[in-house]
């Protein structure tokens, strides 16, 4: 594949785990995540690390989380032999509410070929 190819897989990936994130379905995430994830997310205390630490989580809010419209805004991919890291802002409406993120998903590619992320981190946009 060639580097945009590659950039343009990562973030179609991340789309449709976002497609089903948004409408209660952790699947997606859970499809990409590697097994030794770091995750963190400004909701939490301390950093979750494993993908069944991240599995736990996401089964408690399976089924409860309905967004009514997101957007993944200007997301960029920076690429090395076997590591990418996409960073976009994410806007979501909710319950005629809007909420801004940033996101950061470093992703690698395993023995199998195939990118999974290694690490996750949220946080809160700051306003303008």
């Amino acid at each position: 594949m060639t580097e945009n190819e590659i950039k343009d897989l990562i973030i179609a990936s991340e789309r449709r785990a976002l497609e089903l994130w948004n409408n209660g379905n952790p699947d997606g995430f859970l499809e990409l995540t590697s097994e030794d994830i770091v995750y963190i997310d400004p909701a939490f205390e301390r950093k979750l690390e494993s993908k069944k630490a991240l599995t736990e989580y996401y089964n408690t809010v399976r089924g409860k989380i309905k967004i009514d419209q997101y957007e993944m805004i200007n997301p960029t991919v920076q690429l090395s032999t076997d590591i990418a890291v996409l960073t976009y802002n994410y806007a979501v409406q909710r319950d005629g509410l809007t909420f801004k993120m940033n996101c950061t998903e470093v992703y690698q590619l395993d023995i199998s070929n195939q990118w999974k992320i290694i690490h996750t981190h949220w946080s809160f946009a700051q306003p303008n």
